[in-house]
């Protein structure tokens, strides 16, 4: 799998000039502060069964309440610059083992199909804390960290079926992936809880940009369909990722710590015929305000 065999998608993108590497470890620790809706999901996520996942870069560790249902999952990155921490369900049955076989072998995602899903994808900055909401379901769960160089690090861990599953916070704004686009609100507030989701067939991810104004990102978006990577870089002033490649059904919640602004959401992920999903609609301008 591209993601998954430590191929990053970015980096392609880091040659063309736009440098959409997943930062939002900063991008996000560096807004403002929530407004007083978003304090109130804040406090009812504080109730949240709570589980930490650390990598160093060569060593991933997953760790506290390890049961389903609604969950939230605190990373932590040290030893390298940024880390991107995933993780991979694998279905009833399926053992370890052909998930290593798949990973060694095959460049696309979506070859998962059968063997098990990514429920969650977390970019985060070395000295930085990000954390997000999940709803697990229960069974064997494998954490990688896809940002270290070389074969990436990995654990094995096993979601326990909770006799009480919390249930997740009510997101105060949705955005989701499809084939080939975005759908959800056009304006975000910085402070909002927000879900991030995949309801597409195929992999999808929800990376940004942030342009210095409107007339910027909507020509960014313009270029990126046009598959002209290179004019687009001098438009983007700051990039993140809201959720790396999610499988199908998945989704992830966090509140959004973004500079007010207009960002342009993408997908780099590709068709099985190499199109980026970019070139066929998935890019979309979006307005955070405070």
């Amino acid at each position: 799998m591209k993601r998954l065999a430590s191929i990053s998608t970015s980096a392609a993108v880091v040659a063309a000039g736009l440098s959409l590497v997943l930062t939002s470890g900063v991008s996000l620790a560096a807004s403002t502060a929530a407004g007083g809706s978003a304090r109130t999901a804040a406090t009812s996520a504080a109730k949240l069964p709570k589980i930490t996942v650390a990598s160093t870069g060569k060593k991933i560790t997953v760790g506290g309440a390890l049961q389903s249902g609604g969950v939230q999952i605190v990373a932590t990155v040290t030893g390298e610059q940024q880390g991107e921490l995933i993780f991979v369900r694998l279905n009833p049955g399926v053992p370890l083992s052909r998930f290593l076989k798949l990973l060694q072998t095959n460049a696309d995602p979506n070859s998962l199909t059968g063997i098990g899903s990514i429920v969650t994808d977390v970019a985060v900055a070395r000295g930085h804390t990000r954390t997000i909401q999940a709803d697990l379901q229960p069974g064997n769960y494998i954490g990688l960290d896809i940002a270290s160089n070389g074969q990436p690090p990995l654990t094995t861990f096993t979601i326990a079926k909770a006799t009480s599953p919390a249930t997740l916070p009510v997101p105060q704004a949705k955005i989701a992936a499809i084939e080939f686009g975005f759908r959800g609100r056009g304006k975000l507030h910085d402070g909002e809880l927000v879900r991030f989701a995949n309801h597409g067939f195929l992999v999808h991810m929800i990376d940004f940009g942030r342009a210095r104004n409107a007339a910027d990102a909507y020509k960014a978006a313009r270029l990126l369909r046009q598959g002209k990577l290179r004019q687009v870089g001098p438009l983007i002033t700051n990039q993140g990722s809201f959720a790396g490649p999610l499988s199908h059904g998945s989704f992830q919640q966090e509140v959004i710590r973004n500079r007010p602004g207009y960002y342009v959401l993408v997908c780099f992920m590709e068709t099985q015929d190499g199109r980026d999903h970019i070139l066929l609609g998935m890019e979309r301008v979006i307005h955070i305000v405070k």
